[in-house]
């Protein structure tokens, strides 16, 4: 006879509660920026939650995937999916503009911050969690943004021969600077541009590179 197999996290069953995952979620977001990813273990993810550790199992599977889950909440708290939306009657620039405020905003939040060193950290470099927050994000958003620029260059708004080299310039050069410096520590230059100064620099930039006269 074959083998038993253990289930898989996410087969038919018993209905999640929704509001202990939306509590666990919480509770771990909260751990991870006040202790780091390595300090939190399980147990003390649930008594926050005040939930039983089976309960933070059966939801997530381990702490890998409940970091990534934090990650996809925050990335689309956001950057929900009504940012990407056709809206060929909000002229171009406008819609970059409310793209790139939302973003930069969304990745200098101290969890955005918090979570970026994690996956820089020794512990996760070399592991599967950088990957798994990448897919659960950013690649997300870039996929997003790829089908909105395509959808202007098919309105003669833009020309670009690669978007997605195209979209992965733009969301690298909205955390630029800012985003290194509050990575390492470092205090900004009372002489940088504002949040919004910084924005339009990079939306200009791009429609400087991009943009159809």
């Amino acid at each position: 006879m074959p083998k038993a197999t253990r289930p898989r996290s996410g087969t038919p069953g018993r209905p999640k509660d929704m509001k202990k995952r939306a509590a666990i979620l919480a509770a771990a977001t909260r751990l991870f920026l006040q202790d780091g990813f390595e300090r939190v273990n399980m147990d003390q993810i649930a008594a926050a939650a005040g939930v039983s550790k089976l309960t933070v199992y059966s939801h997530f599977g381990d702490k890998d995937r409940l970091f990534t889950e934090a990650v996809r909440a925050h990335c689309e708290q956001g950057m929900p999916d009504r940012l990407f939306q056709p809206r060929p009657a909000l002229p171009l620039r406008r819609h970059l503009m409310e793209i790139g405020n939302a973003f930069f905003a969304m990745v200098m939040t101290p969890e955005a911050i918090a979570g970026f060193r994690t996956l820089c950290s020794p512990q996760a470099v070399g592991s599967g969690l950088p990957l798994l927050a990448w897919d659960a994000g950013p690649r997300r958003m870039q996929e997003a943004f790829v089908e909105l620029l395509e959808r202007r260059i098919a309105a003669g708004e833009l020309e670009i021969a690669d978007p997605a080299l195209a979209a992965a310039h733009f969301f690298t050069l909205l955390k630029g600077e800012p985003h290194a410096q509050a990575v390492l520590g470092v205090c900004c230059d009372p002489r940088a541009p504002t949040p919004k100064a910084h924005v339009t620099s990079v939306v200009d930039l791009f429609l400087r590179a991009y943009g159809k006269d």
